[in-house]
């Protein structure tokens, strides 16, 4: 086999892997499987976090109304790029009374707030350094962004790893309804 053939191998080999991931990016996954199988994953809330200002933050407080919780960290490329679609989509649907809360996986409050000012959140923004149960509790097996989406009544109706398109994100909201 030439020099050359090997690294048309190998690039052949890294486009279709960077194709499988794309494809994964914003797929959502089910909470309960497939339909018709037992009731939905209804998701525990009995967890207090403390915002970037050091405040404690309920999440029992956010219970009955439509959720997105959004793990993200500051280092992450993605979630850098979908934090002001997120701003945008909190404007548009919290009227609707859909809350978007930010976790931050493993950053500091004074991380958090740096970078809330950067991007000009307006939604809470919550810190998930050392919520071990938590981030369990959510899902979380180190992937980000990831995003839960809670309907009213608690259940888990999409789990979402990766960044999606504003319709997608628009698509799953209003599923929450």
């Amino acid at each position: 086999m030439t020099r050359t053939s090997v690294w048309i191998g190998l690039a052949f080999a890294g486009a279709m892997l960077a194709i499988a991931l794309v494809s994964r990016a914003g797929a959502p996954t089910t909470a309960g499987g497939s339909a018709g199988e037992a009731a939905a994953e209804r998701l525990n809330l009995e967890f207090t976090l403390k915002d970037a200002q050091g405040q404690d933050v309920s999440l029992a407080s956010f219970a009955g109304k439509p959720l997105v919780i959004n793990l993200w960290a500051t280092w992450c490329p993605p979630c850098r790029l979908e934090t002001p679609q997120l701003v945008d989509l909190y404007a548009r649907f919290r009227a609707r009374g859909v809350t978007i809360v930010g976790v931050s996986t493993d950053d500091t409050p004074e991380a958090v707030r740096a970078f809330a000012d950067e991007f000009k959140v307006d939604y809470p923004m919550l810190v998930g350094l050392n919520e071990d149960d938590f981030l369990a509790a959510m899902g979380y097996e180190g992937s980000l962004p990831m995003t839960v989406f809670v309907r009213a009544d608690g259940t888990v109706a999409h789990r979402m790893i990766g960044i999606a398109t504003t319709s997608s994100w628009e698509r799953r909201i209003l599923s929450l309804f």
